[in-house]
């Protein structure tokens, strides 16, 4: 991935409740040269802030809160209009993936796993920057007119997904909520990419790729996989129905630039 912006130039809240933890993270955002970070220790007080200024500003937060959990202060944040588009990191010790599934469905930059060292919160700071930056590494004019179909039950993921395409020059995004909606749209539209999840109600991804691959007319459309599923069984059947790609959420800006360019070359 193109580290495409100085972390210098990034502005970072930091919502973390714990001084020490908090000093911690300051020390090594101060080591990878991050002047501009804000501390507050609740999600209201993160809320709060980022009404006032959320201009440029990359999110670290904490998973329990004194009145919140991250994942509620990442949903608040993407059903506000105004912070939606903020990029989200989580920092947790927290491995169970019931818990950790709204922050990867949210759209979240990155999950940083406590203890984590300077060079993890590096990586996971340059996908902010890469997500509030996106290189115009993609010609333009074939990016305007790449039709893509963005299958995700959920609406959360589907704007973030968007979203990062739009700051790519993608106009021409439509969406389907599970495979069952994506296959009506896929007998009626011609697309040139697929991007779609694999945990979903009516028709998962699986079926999705596997009905595209044996049964629609657009069978050799590049598709892509994002997910959070983490049973290699399942995924190496996804593997077997044809997926182009799997990339695990949360995945970086990077990823999703990769591929399409990789479809516009086939």
């Amino acid at each position: 991935m193109a580290l495409t912006t100085s972390l210098a130039d990034l502005s970072v809240l930091l919502v973390e409740p714990s001084q020490m933890q908090a000093h911690l993270v300051e020390r090594m955002l101060a080591n990878q040269g991050v002047r501009r970070v804000k501390t507050v220790e609740s999600g209201l007080a993160a809320l709060a802030e980022l009404s006032e200024n959320s201009e440029g500003l990359v999110v670290i937060s904490s998973l329990y809160l004194p009145d919140m959990a991250g994942t509620d202060l990442v949903a608040a944040m993407r059903e506000d209009e105004a912070l939606e588009s903020i990029p989200f990191i989580l920092v947790s010790s927290e491995t169970r993936p019931q818990v950790l599934e709204p922050v990867r469905q949210s759209g979240a930059c990155s999950i940083v796993a406590k203890p984590f060292t300077e060079q993890q919160l590096s990586r996971a700071l340059y996908a902010a920057a890469d997500y509030l930056n996106p290189p115009a590494d993609v010609d333009a004019a074939e990016i305007e007119n790449l039709r893509i179909l963005l299958v995700d039950d959920s609406l959360a993921s589907r704007r973030h997904l968007r979203r990062m395409l739009a700051d790519l020059g993608v106009e021409k995004i439509t969406e389907a909520a599970d495979g069952k909606e994506a296959v009506a749209l896929l007998q009626a539209t011609t697309v040139d990419l697929v991007i779609t999840d694999y945990n979903m109600p009516e028709m998962d991804g699986r079926e999705l790729t596997e009905y595209i691959r044996t049964q629609s007319w657009q069978c050799d459309v590049p598709v892509l996989m994002v997910t959070s599923e983490q049973n290699m069984g399942r995924l190496a059947a996804v593997e077997r129905a044809g997926v182009s790609a799997i990339c695990d959420k949360p995945f970086e800006a990077g990823t999703i630039r990769r591929l399409i360019t990789d479809s516009l070359t086939r």
